[in-house]
């Protein structure tokens, strides 16, 4: 360590170079309880089942999905046909006997009121419907 006195004489007229090394070592001391009392807390996580991905190409349907749109103003069309609500409901009842090859895309415009979107999931799984998707257009930029 560099240690002298006021002294020029004692120390023959050169100067000491020697890094401190006090300083450095308490830093690292002090970084090493962090990380000590810090590392256990990192290891609680919360456990959740997340769906699996598929990379592989989706193999089509046995039958033709029916497709459901829903206007902005709320209007729903069955296959390009417009409907009405309680004829939505009847189509879905018949749909839902045969839940295995029933696929039900819907297309919702994005200026819909957000309920019109939940009543026609709603009225498709009281009829037993199951497989739902919801497609949108892919973004042109």
């Amino acid at each position: 360590m560099a240690f002298g006195g006021f002294d020029q004489n004692k120390s023959g007229g050169h100067a000491v170079a020697e890094i401190n090394m006090v300083p450095l070592i308490d830093v690292m001391l002090v970084l090493l309880v962090i990380f000590m009392i810090a590392a256990p807390m990192m290891t609680h996580a919360v456990k959740i089942d997340l769906p699996k991905a598929s990379s592989q190409a989706r193999q089509p349907a046995p039958i033709e999905p029916i497709n459901l749109a829903i206007a902005g103003d709320g209007q729903l069309f069955w296959n390009q046909d417009p409907i009405s609500r309680e004829q939505l409901q009847q189509k879905l009842a018949q749909l839902g006997q045969d839940l295995d090859s029933v696929e039900l895309y819907v297309h919702a415009d994005k200026n819909v009121a957000y309920h019109f979107v939940a009543e026609a999931l709603a009225d498709a799984a009281r009829a037993g419907v199951s497989r739902i998707g919801f497609v949108s257009e892919p973004d042109k930029s």
